[in-house]
């Protein structure tokens, strides 16, 4: 808020230049700019079928479990960034290039690697001694994820051999009673009610993946704050529809 007063303090100073109404379509959106959408976590992830692959990754940052290694696939916007990003932000782990040294974190020492499938050939040979070295430093562990199971990305057969040696779990996607539950669970987190006809049009008109829906839950909140009208059917027709449309 402190950044709020500087900006208001500097556009007041500059009232006299600016019409009235481009002062306060101003506010407005430096308003709105400031209202972020929640860091991905562990609270905010919509679990669904993925109870076992949430605890799994949970416990790597507890010093007494005995796995070091979690795997982790599914289709594009399946949760797989969002665990990842969520290790990260607990301030635990830390996002690993592999092109560089292990972190030093206090603590248990999560790497996190992202999307392996991307990794290039040194990489690879990287995250391969990296995996490595977890069976002789106890304070060490990796989370990986990835398009596919270990077994089909396109990889050095030695490290897809290594990857698979760990915990894997294919994250399964939310039903429409689950992707409903998480969109309203998100629209708390912003601060308002998403009502159920509300919720079930999107289903129906949005695109299906809880990225998606939770891009558009956002641009909907953006223009119900800047119309000053509940979020509800009418406003929703009247937004754009490429917003909606798949």
């Amino acid at each position: 808020m402190e950044t709020l007063a500087v900006l208001l303090f500097w556009i007041a100073a500059d009232e006299s230049r600016r019409p009235r109404a481009a002062i306060i379509s101003l506010v407005k959106q430096l308003v709105l700019d400031l209202i972020a959408a929640p860091a991905p976590s562990f609270e905010n992830f919509a679990v669904g079928r993925n109870a076992e692959a949430l605890r799994a990754v949970t416990s790597l940052l507890d010093l007494e479990t005995t796995h070091r290694l979690v795997y982790l696939w599914g289709a594009p916007a399946s949760g797989k960034s969002h665990l990842a990003e969520a290790v990260v932000n607990s301030g635990r782990g830390a996002n690993q290039p592999f092109g560089s040294d292990i972190p030093a974190v206090e603590g248990t020492s999560i790497a996190v690697v992202d999307d392996a499938q991307l990794l290039a050939d040194q990489r690879q040979v990287a995250l391969f001694n990296h995996i490595n070295l977890l069976a002789s430093e106890p304070r060490l562990r990796l989370l990986v994820t990835g398009n596919v199971a270990p077994r089909d990305l396109a990889l050095r057969p030695e490290l897809t051999s290594r990857l698979g040696s760990g915990l894997v779990f294919q994250l399964q996607p939310l039903s429409d009673d689950e992707k409903q539950g998480a969109l309203q669970a998100h629209a708390k987190s912003r601060g308002f009610r998403l009502r159920e006809d509300v919720a079930h049009y999107l289903l129906r008109h949005s695109r299906r993946d809880m990225r998606s829906l939770t891009e558009t839950l956002n641009a909907l909140d953006q223009y119900s704050l800047e119309t000053g009208r509940e979020i509800t059917l009418p406003l929703i027709r009247e937004m754009s529809q490429p917003v909606l449309i798949a």
